[in-house]
């Protein structure tokens, strides 16, 4: 049997003294504001690197919960820090939402509104609010709400657009990246308004936002979920066609634990009855598919093709989905694929030496050294988060033994 305290108090550990005391000591920007956009391996810091909303949000949100966490002032001051950047910088006063990127020094480089970076923002806001009380804070989430309800929503097929330009005109690439296929909704924006939603939802309960919190839950059962194998699609049209065969072994994980949250705090019993079927089987499609005989969690299947490198989000959400897993069938399969997973993250994906974690170990296990500790996408939100839940859902395992 797991040692739960044993656990408990490793994890604890390394998200206070690994995770959270990077981002602190290393990202922080006191003379332009932000946090630096680019962070080695070895800590080598680019301070004329560009700033991406993405990254100031989740820290945003990171720090806001490490503050109501762990009730310690230095948390509080990073949160304040993002938040004030957020604000001053990113925020587009003359056509509302949030910009995609700016200098170092502050100026727009990446206008246009994309959908996925506007959630971020209400996901970091509304921890915010719920750290300070800060009515400021969620007037701005509540208005990037209305942005994206009134301008991105399709009444129609049910569901949301992807990007817009500036001034929130229809965008041609939709993209998040040129790695992506071009779809005009996809699987990757609507897990994280769902996850953005279900926040705002906790501190504002509005009867829209209900409404499109209980609709994006049956979007991802009735379009996003393919329901032979219990896993989600990814692209699609504007009607929800799927416009390819790629499975991504961490978002599948990563959603079957955040489509339970959303059903739990909507306090619905028969929402959170289908949502509890569906999250265990998630999880177990990725205990039959996805684990490696290492222990790691692979990172994505594409057509037939198995992507076997281990990447870091995937394994922090992995560990937060199988204990959520267990939590709701007492499987003990479930706990033994957490420790083993925590046991490769401890050997391959933590950074004992510079602190935080690899971006990934690859198949063979090298590291890629083109890949940063720090940039737009390398953020602390996936661990620091399992950091949170591992410590809240342990406890009450604890206390329940």
């Amino acid at each position: 049997m797991l040692n739960l305290n044993q656990l408990k108090v490793e994890i604890e550990n390394e998200l206070k003294n690994n995770i959270l005391s990077f981002w602190e000591t290393h990202t922080v920007d006191r003379v332009h504001g932000g946090f630096y956009g680019s962070v080695s391996n070895e800590l080598d810091v680019k301070k004329k690197a560009e700033k991406g909303a993405i990254l100031n949000s989740r820290i945003l949100w990171t720090f806001s919960k490490a503050y109501r966490h762990f009730e310690e002032l230095n948390y509080l001051s990073i949160a304040e820090h993002a938040f004030s950047y957020l604000k001053e910088v990113f925020l587009d006063l003359e056509n509302n939402g949030l910009f995609w990127e700016v200098t170092y020094n502050g100026i727009p480089t990446e206008t246009r509104k994309h959908i996925y970076n506007q959630a971020f923002a209400i996901y970091g806001l509304s921890e915010f609010y719920r750290a300070t009380g800060k009515e400021e804070s969620l007037d701005i989430a509540k208005g990037l709400f209305k942005v994206i309800e009134a301008k991105s929503y399709d009444p129609q097929n049910k569901g949301y657009y992807e990007a817009f330009k500036n001034n929130w005109d229809q965008d041609d690439d939709f993209r998040l990246s040129g790695k992506e296929l071009k779809a005009e909704k996809t699987m990757n924006t609507h897990l994280h308004l769902l996850e953005a939603y279900c926040n705002l939802y906790r501190v504002w309960k509005d009867k829209l936002l209900k409404e499109r919190l209980i609709e994006l839950i049956e979007v991802f059962n009735e379009k996003i979920l393919d329901k032979q194998q219990y896993q989600f699609r990814l692209f699609f049209n504007e009607k929800w066609q799927s416009k390819a065969n790629i499975i991504s072994y961490g978002h599948d994980i990563e959603g079957s634990w955040l489509l339970y949250e959303a059903a739990e705090v909507l306090e619905d019993k028969n929402i959170l009855l289908s949502i509890r079927e569906t999250s265990v089987k998630m999880v177990e499609t990725v205990y039959e598919n996805g684990i490696d005989s290492n222990g790691g969690v692979h990172n994505e299947r594409i057509n037939e093709k198995v992507d076997r490198d281990k990447i870091w989000w995937v394994q922090a959400e992995a560990m937060v989905g199988f204990l959520n897993a267990y939590q709701l069938t007492k499987n003990e399969k479930f706990l033994l694929a957490l420790q083993q997973n925590w046991s490769f993250t401890k050997k391959f994906i933590i950074d004992h030496q510079h602190g935080e974690w690899f971006w990934k170990r690859r198949s063979d296990l090298s590291i890629d050294p083109a890949l940063q500790k720090v940039e737009p996408w390398k953020c602390p939100y996936h661990n620091a988060r399992f950091g949170f839940e591992m410590s809240e859902r342990l406890n009450t395992l604890i206390r329940n033994e």
